[in-house]
């Protein structure tokens, strides 16, 4: 399960932390992992009782679980929407703009992969706040979600085998 952060750094980073750790006591608890719904869920629950006092983030959590994969919006107010395309960020509405225009269900990876790459070169190059951070993340045994795009730092909620998704700081593509 992964979240992508975007706002102010210090809430982010505290409240996926703080997350980070609730889906750790619930996998020790329960012996299994968290639901990335009940994880999104847990968190929008979590900042809403915070609603109003200034906090400033939008964060995507995605995954793949027993249900399959999955992608939520929260933002700082505790809204929390499903979806099958988010971007997050000052830049997202360029990379939006991309999206709109070349998305499909019936996309193959290939032209999924290209719709991605031009949405995130949009989204940072027209973006004066972008953090130069850009980390795509791919999901194994996913081809339901044709595009994926991850246009913030992208830090993992739970500890996982696999890819490690810093690359010296340079684009880095994992897996989950």
């Amino acid at each position: 399960m992964l979240g992508t952060m975007a706002g102010g750094a210090a809430d982010c980073t505290y409240w996926e932390r703080v997350l980070a750790r609730e889906c750790r006591l619930y996998e020790l608890r329960n012996r299994e992992r968290i639901s990335v719904a009940a994880a999104s869920k847990l968190l929008a629950n979590m900042v809403y009782q915070y609603k109003g006092y200034g906090l400033s983030m939008g964060v995507m959590i995605a995954g793949w679980d027993k249900k399959g994969p999955g992608l939520y919006y929260v933002d700082s107010d505790g809204n929390r929407m499903a979806g099958n395309v988010f971007s997050v960020g000052s830049g997202s509405i360029n990379a939006y703009g991309v999206m709109d225009t070349g998305y499909s269900w019936d996309l193959t990876d290939t032209q999924a992969w290209e719709l991605r790459r031009k949405a995130i070169y949009h989204a940072t190059h027209r973006d004066a706040y972008f953090g130069d951070i850009v980390r795509g993340v791919e999901v194994d045994g996913c081809s339901d979600i044709a595009a994926a795009v991850v246009v913030s730092p992208v830090r993992a909620l739970e500890p996982r085998s696999g890819a490690d998704l810093e690359n010296g700081g340079k684009e880095a593509y994992g897996t989950i």
